[in-house]
């Protein structure tokens, strides 16, 4: 088991469970896309570890962009994002798999998904590391999840905490702030 620093809880997904995870996702897409030319779009910053191994374990042709949004003040039911970092190439006529780290509201995925659905792909689909169980505001379902977990926060993997934890090897649960 990998080094936990002061400030994290317990580990969630350890390094055999995500290559495990990445694993199965690759099959599954990878039989799923069968014959056709995959356009993955990774959502920037939490996707960016995930997505790296995923294309990896890939057995199909892949093209990669990347988007990056953030929302306009507090995060409302509304899932009102700006476009930080807009993708470089068109989708259209593409069969397009967005890749997330995490799903917990749902609001940035169907802000993606409606946005997306603009640009005429050829077909969309959804895929997140983690989706948290919780009820989420608005109705979007990633059509391949590779964990589901609690509603706790969680670092690592590619996910961070103001900037920090990112590059762990592994998903934790983040301390109460009084344990930090």
């Amino acid at each position: 088991m990998s080094f936990v620093p002061d400030g994290l809880g317990e580990v969630l997904v350890d390094q055999a469970a995500i290559q495990a995870v990445v694993a199965r996702l690759a099959t599954e897409i990878s039989t799923d896309y069968a014959g056709k030319r995959l356009h993955l779009i990774g959502v920037l910053m939490g996707s960016v570890v995930f997505l790296a191994d995923l294309m990896r374990a890939l057995t199909i042709p892949v093209t990669v962009d990347f988007i990056s949004i953030v929302p306009y003040g507090q995060v409302t039911a509304s899932g009102v994002v700006r476009i930080r970092k807009d993708l470089d190439e068109s989708i259209e006529a593409r069969d397009v798999l967005i890749v997330e780290g995490i799903c917990a509201s749902g609001l940035t995925l169907s802000y993606l998904l409606r946005n997306f659905r603009t640009r005429d792909p050829a077909s969309l689909k959804i895929c997140a590391f983690l989706a948290k169980q919780r009820e989420r505001p608005v109705d979007v379902r990633p059509d391949y999840i590779g964990r589901e977990i609690a509603d706790v926060f969680v670092v690592g993997y590619g996910l961070d905490k103001d900037e920090r934890y990112r590059n762990l090897p592994y998903v934790a649960r983040l301390a109460p702030p009084a344990a930090r």
